[in-house]
């Protein structure tokens, strides 16, 4: 269970990117992030695994403080895939995917049963484990991102907008991969542009604008009937007057 609370962000200089964060994700739940660019839904998914701390409030997983832990420690137990793939050119996709078991000193044939395992099940040919990131599609080393993530069994995946820096045609292929994940109950939070995405896959999705959490709930109370005026005034700008909202 990942919980916020009244978790606050401020950045040297005094910009507030999150403002007084309470919220709760229970294990196994996929949470989307939806609103404006600077809305503070990058910040709060940052936070998740240390990359930023809170300047007030906490963070718990299974209710124990994030910043109690250590941040390299934590970040090998949260995969995480950002916008532009985080894979090492130079490495081949076998080599990418096990950096982290490696690093545990795992052994070598069992990283390679995790490999030729999550290449299945991000629906990649086992063959391309030996590879260069340069010889796939930006969709592919997407994919092979979400297996990295994935390599030593993580409580959580977060996901900051992991395909706004795909072609139109590639998005499809990372979002089916995502929602495969969804299916099996692996805990996944993504910030995402992907309101289609979000409104048929995710158990719940949370509104933020000017840092603030706005509203939370079913994907079929936020798009179709949302309590807030700040919530319909974005579906409206960004989707489309009246298309989801009565």
């Amino acid at each position: 269970m990942i919980e916020f609370k009244n978790v606050e962000k401020v950045y040297p200089g005094g910009t507030t990117a999150v403002k007084d964060a309470s919220l709760t994700i229970d294990d196994g739940e996929f949470v989307c992030f939806i609103g404006t660019s600077g809305s503070g839904k990058t910040t709060a998914l940052r936070m998740i695994n240390r990359m930023h701390d809170p300047s007030g409030g906490e963070i718990l997983i299974d209710g124990e403080a994030t910043t109690s832990k250590d941040p390299v420690e934590l970040r090998r137990g949260i995969g995480y895939v950002i916008q532009q793939t985080g894979l090492m050119p130079h490495m081949t996709v076998y080599d990418n995917i096990v950096t982290v078991p490696r690093l545990l000193k795992w052994d070598e044939k069992k990283n390679r049963d995790i490999a030729e395992r999550l290449m299945n099940r991000v629906e990649l040919p086992v063959e391309y484990l030996d590879r260069y990131p340069s010889e796939l599609s930006g969709g592919q080393q997407q994919r092979v991102s979400i297996a990295q993530a994935l390599a030593v069994q993580p409580k959580a995946i977060l996901l900051d907008e992991p395909t706004s820096a795909l072609d139109t045609e590639l998005v499809n292929e990372v979002l089916e991969t995502i929602e495969h994940l969804a299916k099996g109950r692996t805990t996944l939070v993504i910030v995402t542009h992907e309101m289609n995405f979000a409104r048929k896959v995710a158990d719940r999705v949370v509104f933020m604008n000017d840092g603030v959490v706005v509203e939370s709930g079913r994907p079929d109370e936020i798009f179709t009937n949302p309590k807030e005026e700040r919530t319909k005034q974005f579906l409206k700008e960004y989707i489309g007057a009246n298309k989801y909202v009565i």
